[in-house]
């Protein structure tokens, strides 16, 4: 039996879920008039991401040590971070003009393999995050476990993704 709790974290889960794409992708075209662009910002949003990875890992350390106290820490400044990244990011984009690649050939193919995974699973591993916090939160550790194997790689792979994306296509902004 489902406790009021658990249906509120689905609901929540499931709004947030669909909500955070549709949101990020309608504010992503919109373009604030006559403001200065944010362009020190990707450095700063591609920090966060390259801090996240450390972090996770280093909450992946923690768990399996049996610190599960710092476990719980170092995942909620991650979703901290996550959220961090994509508020900075939506402004810069609000205020800046998308830079095109300007690589060629192989590099422009790793580029945007990278890129598009990075954007897919950046949208996919946002309700596989959300649940894995939930079940640890409702103390279903067992349960909590097992989406957790999925969820960590994923996350990780957004986040080193966003930062290779970064270090990518830093050469072609444009000053």
């Amino acid at each position: 039996m489902e406790s009021k709790l658990e249906r509120r974290y689905k609901r929540l889960i499931l709004i947030l879920s669909f909500v955070i794409p549709i949101v990020v992708g309608v504010l992503f075209g919109v373009k604030i008039p006559n403001v200065e662009p944010l362009s020190y910002l990707p450095p700063i949003y591609a920090s966060i991401n390259g801090l996240t990875a450390i972090l996770l890992v280093l909450a992946v350390i923690a768990i399996k040590k049996g610190n599960r106290k710092l476990h719980e820490r170092l995942i909620k400044i991650c979703m901290l971070c996550s959220v961090l990244f994509l508020g900075m990011y939506v402004a810069y984009h609000m205020t800046s003009e998308s830079t095109p690649y300007g690589g060629e050939g192989l590099s422009k193919a790793i580029y945007f393999f990278i890129l598009i995974s990075h954007i897919l699973l950046s949208i996919l591993v946002i309700p596989i995050v959300l649940i894995t916090f939930a079940r640890a939160a409702l103390g279903k550790f067992q349960q909590h476990k097992k989406i957790a194997r999925f969820a960590f790689p994923l996350w990780l792979y957004v986040a080193v993704s966003g930062v290779i994306v970064y270090l990518m296509i830093s050469p072609y902004y444009v000053n």
